[in-house]
């Protein structure tokens, strides 16, 4: 399939699927005349890509798993699963750092409250 109804497939723009290869993490054919070529299982591919995207990857650590995606092995699974849990443990700190500055502008937002409260002041 070419790019245009691989995109149409997986509802991601042919612009992304481009990228996606630039960064290493899809591979197509190409034809005499340059055109991109895909196979059905691109489509999966793709999908899983928009899956650990919208898990907070990146494409550069998405990027560390391809070959796992490619060739499936239980040493790449192990290699895959290490990578999960360090991006795992990345947005827990990130989650962490969020609630804190959550809660110093909760403060904040209380303290300017509590002066709008008051009675103003009169001026003599």
């Amino acid at each position: 399939m070419r790019i245009g109804e691989l995109s149409a497939r997986t509802g991601v723009s042919r612009r992304m699927l481009r990228y996606y290869e630039d960064q290493g993490l899809l591979v197509s054919s190409r034809s005499p005349s340059g055109q991109r070529h895909y196979e059905d299982a691109h489509v999966e591919r793709v999908r899983l890509i928009q899956a650990f995207l919208a898990a907070g990857m990146s494409s550069g650590t998405i990027a560390e798993m391809v070959p796992c995606m490619a060739e499936p092995s239980r040493r790449g699974a192990r290699r895959a699963l290490a990578v999960m849990d360090h991006e795992r443990a990345r947005l827990s700190s990130a989650m962490d750092g969020l609630t804190a500055a959550r809660s110093a502008l909760d403060r904040l937002i209380e303290v300017n409250r509590t002066y709008l409260a008051e009675p103003p002041a009169e001026t003599p």
